[in-house]
């Protein structure tokens, strides 16, 4: 007989201590975890179609198709690849707002915000593009002072630059085609799929930028192309180095996306780096030389006596230069450790804070 009660005793304990556990304050009922609309390995998928439809139509057609008699720095060849990659951006960015605003069912403001166009966080522009520039303060100051940059944009016409990027294909191509249209497509289009998915922080931003640095890779047939004479190994060579920075670009401009939830922030850090280049991390700092017998012309310094002194001055120049450069640089890629997190904290940020932290963001 008791053994039959047994079930019906166990039943009654377990509601008798279902009712203690909800009077207890500190009781909480843990709504079941959904899953996210869609997994990190959709969203990489979507990410590596994404980066397919940016790139594959520039051999489909003999106006972007490169050839040994047709260069990407062509005029034409960058007219037809802007309107290319305008057409995959739109497509791209059709796709993932109709992914978050009826998969995950994110409202317009929502929407926008993940895609960093509204609001576009002009604050957090302007203070990523500076910090942005401490990396590059010795460059500035080769640019601007060694080599005396500013008179370029101060001299008539002024802003003279600026005048070239606006009428020269390569520049504006470089300048401004090509980083709205990358940060439209690996941020703006990318990334709001990776946070759609939950991926941890950390994998978006590490993981969803070697796509990015892959997709460059395609330029290693072109060079190839172009470059016939270049032996295989430097060129192999010249597409890992480019895939090496332009993945860790990526991760840096993935992190700021983040950060500030500005598409406006991440398309001028990226401007920026491509008008400044790569940093020199060697090598003597001096202005670029001029010719030897404009030089004679203008200054009389071959028919004066007292050339080996000028040349001395010009020595001890070039030693100041070099030590204040490479003093510059350091000094610069310090102040931007330090104030990574700093000049980066927005309240248009798409994760809080603390999924930064390093128990959170593995």
């Amino acid at each position: 007989m008791i053994p039959s009660k047994m079930p019906v005793l166990r039943s009654l304990l377990d509601k008798i201590e279902d009712k203690i556990d909800k009077l207890n304050p500190w009781h909480k009922d843990e709504p079941p975890q959904q899953p996210p609309p869609i997994t990190t390995r959709t969203a990489i998928l979507l990410l590596s179609l994404y980066a397919l439809i940016y790139f594959l139509p520039f051999y489909l057609s003999s106006q972007t198709r490169p050839s040994p008699t047709l260069t990407r720095d062509a005029p034409s060849a960058i007219r037809a690849r802007v309107r290319s990659v305008t057409i995959s951006c739109i497509i791209c960015c059709t796709s993932t707002y109709l992914i978050l605003s009826r998969t995950a069912h994110a409202s317009i403001y929502d929407t926008l915000h993940f895609m960093g166009v509204y609001p576009p966080a002009l604050l957090s522009s302007t203070s990523s593009l500076l910090l942005t520039a401490l990396l590059f303060l010795g460059p500035l100051f080769e640019y601007f002072v060694v080599e005396a940059g500013w008179r370029d944009w101060t001299s008539s016409p002024s802003f003279g630059p600026l005048r070239e990027v606006l009428s020269e294909w390569t520049s504006w191509r470089n300048i401004i085609a090509g980083p709205i249209t990358e940060e439209l497509l690996y941020r703006s289009a990318s990334v709001p799929l990776m946070l759609l998915s939950q991926s941890p922080v950390k994998t978006t931003i590490f993981l969803s930028p070697v796509i990015f640095g892959l997709s460059h890779l395609h330029h290693f047939y072109e060079f190839r192309l172009t470059h016939p004479q270049v032996p295989l190994a430097a060129a192999i060579l010249r597409s890992i180095f480019q895939f090496g920075y332009t993945t860790l670009f990526g991760s840096y401009a993935t992190f700021i996306y983040i950060r500030t939830g500005s598409l406006l922030a991440v398309c001028l850090v990226h401007a920026f780096c491509n008008a400044m280049g790569l940093p020199r991390f060697y090598g003597r700092v001096e202005p670029y030389p001029v010719p030897a017998v404009d030089s004679a012309v203008t200054t009389g310094s071959a028919a004066r006596p007292g050339g080996a002194g000028s040349r001395s001055r010009s020595r001890n120049r070039v030693l100041l230069w070099t030590i204040a450069y490479y003093t510059l640089l350091v000094i610069g890629a310090a102040s931007w450790y330090k104030n990574l997190s700093r000049l980066t904290d927005s309240t248009n940020a798409l994760v809080p804070n603390s999924a930064f932290s390093s128990s959170n963001a593995a």
